[in-house]
């Protein structure tokens, strides 16, 4: 007969379960706790006391004090300040590298755009760590860096995070994530994970879809990439190359892909394809999410051009999302990055084809909504990757992170 869970392990899963509510819910008191995870409260101030007594939250009496006599029940709030994690987010036209603290606050961040002719690999190396490095040195003393992930738009193994494909993005052999975890000496490496992948996971935690545990989400950046929620899960396939939805056939006669196929998604959606439809492709400096946005602008102002642009990409678009909806049945698809705008300036083209094409049990009670984290989606989804591990096994992730500073 098999074992069933020991104490410690019920101990070991309550704290994270704990740990989780208030990192993803907020400051709530032992009351509320009590009632929302099911617990005694006993159980709650004994959990809160060693999450308290490992820096990773604290206990305050409430700011408002309710009416309710007698004494009032203590909140508990994530230490943000003091545990945190280092995203980043590498795209095509920009990057971005953030201290996230405990509970989601976005800290400190740095910022740069890129533009295609920019340094390989090893130099992309040096612009993050050097970012990354300024925001660890503006953390206080007793901060500790708990994770720490990097979100990419390419073909990323599971196992361990190496880039196998980036259609609009090379960075040659350069392994990203070990490069910059020796970079930053912080013990603790640096996951490489698919862009899309992570706005998924940051739509579905922190998103438009939370409470959504079916939920598909697209993002547009130069190329176009997907994340799939199944069951509350992320859906990443046998080694975790699921969801390059970017490279679904929508066009056999259509435009050339860099994959090497011919009309994907990517290809009939993509920035660089409506640029062209609008007239702008060949406008210097005019790329990236604000052209995109200039011809979702142009057509509410009743640019001809860019309406047809729109009409004719959202047509392609509503295609392949009757796809993805007969074939996976979520409850929700979520637009990001520039499909977000691109959605927005499309929508009625997008619902028609969806109407027209899909089944109609599937697309009875589907949902079509736009990011609700806007153009941090995929950074947000990266500080969430990171904090995984601590959020599952608070006491042991911390205690061996501080292993080295006790022993010296």
């Amino acid at each position: 007969m098999k074992a069933g869970p020991s104490q410690e392990d019920i101990r070991r899963h309550n704290l994270g379960t704990l740990l989780r509510f208030v990192h993803l819910r907020g400051p709530a008191s032992r009351a509320t706790l009590a009632e929302s995870l099911g617990l005694n409260r006993s159980t709650i101030m004994a959990l809160t006391a060693d999450l308290t007594a490992a820096g990773l939250v604290r206990e305050e009496l409430p700011r408002r004090p309710g009416r309710r006599a007698g004494r009032p029940s203590l909140v508990v709030r994530p230490e943000s300040t003091r545990v945190y994690v280092l995203a980043f987010d590498v795209g095509v036209d920009r990057l971005a590298v953030a201290r996230v603290g405990l509970g989601g606050e976005i800290l400190d961040r740095r910022e740069t755009t890129r533009s295609p002719g920019d340094p390989d690999g090893a130099e992309l190396v040096n612009v993050l760590a050097g970012a990354a490095r300024s925001l660890v040195r503006k953390a206080g003393r007793d901060a500790v860096c708990v994770g720490a992930a990097l979100a990419f738009p390419g073909v990323v193994r599971r196992a361990d995070h190496q880039i196998m494909f980036g259609p609009n993005l090379d960075v040659g052999d350069v392994p990203l994530g070990d490069s910059l975890s020796r970079r930053l000496g912080l013990g603790v490496p640096v996951a490489v994970c698919n862009d899309a992948d992570l706005g998924a996971l940051a739509e579905h935690e922190r998103g438009a879809g939370v409470g959504c545990d079916d939920l598909i989400y697209l993002h547009g950046d130069v190329g176009v990439g997907g994340g799939i929620i199944v069951g509350g899960r992320l859906l990443g396939g046998q080694e975790g190359f699921g969801g390059e939805i970017g490279h679904m056939m929508v066009n056999p006669n259509g435009r050339p892909c860099a994959c090497g196929a011919r009309g994907c998604l990517e290809t009939e959606v993509g920035e660089r394809t409506l640029l062209a439809h609008a007239g702008r492709a060949e406008r210097p400096g005019e790329t990236g999410r604000d052209a995109v946005r200039a011809v979702v602008d142009a057509a509410d102002r009743g640019d001809i051009v860019a309406r047809e642009a729109l009409h004719r990409v959202g047509n392609w678009l509503g295609f392949g999302v009757a796809n993805l909806v007969n074939i996976f049945n979520p409850g929700m698809v979520v637009f990001g990055g520039t499909l977000r705008d691109i959605y927005l300036g499309s929508a009625a083209q997008v619902r028609s084809v969806l109407a027209s094409s899909a089944l109609a049990a599937p697309r009875e009670r589907v949902k079509l909504r736009t990011s609700a984290l806007g153009d941090d989606v995929t950074l947000v989804g990266a500080a969430e990757y990171a904090f995984a591990e601590v959020l599952a096994d608070p006491l042991q992730v911390l205690a061996r992170l501080r292993e080295p500073a006790t022993t010296t």
